[in-house]
């Protein structure tokens, strides 16, 4: 997002999701556009994507998603 935040999600349609999040239609991002979509992670269960999700939430989770998407963030001018 603009304000250098990281949001995460999930969906079962990427592609409509990320025209909500352009279009303004995500009351958590509307006020944080341009949004850029850094990487996505696919599951065969929604119960999977549900659990990833709420780990990423973690402290222990936004830590490591920063190591791993490091050279993209700096790329991007986010917090890293």
């Amino acid at each position: 997002m603009s304000n250098g935040q990281v949001y995460t999600g999930s969906t079962s349609d990427l592609k409509g999701r990320i025209k909500s999040h352009r279009r303004g239609s995500v009351i958590t991002t509307s006020k944080h556009l341009p949004v850029t979509l850094l990487g996505y992670e696919s599951y065969a269960k929604k119960t999977d994507a549900q659990r990833r999700e709420r780990y990423l939430k973690t402290t222990e989770g936004k830590r490591l998603f920063r190591q791993q998407f490091r050279d993209i963030l700096k790329k991007q001018n986010m917090r890293v």
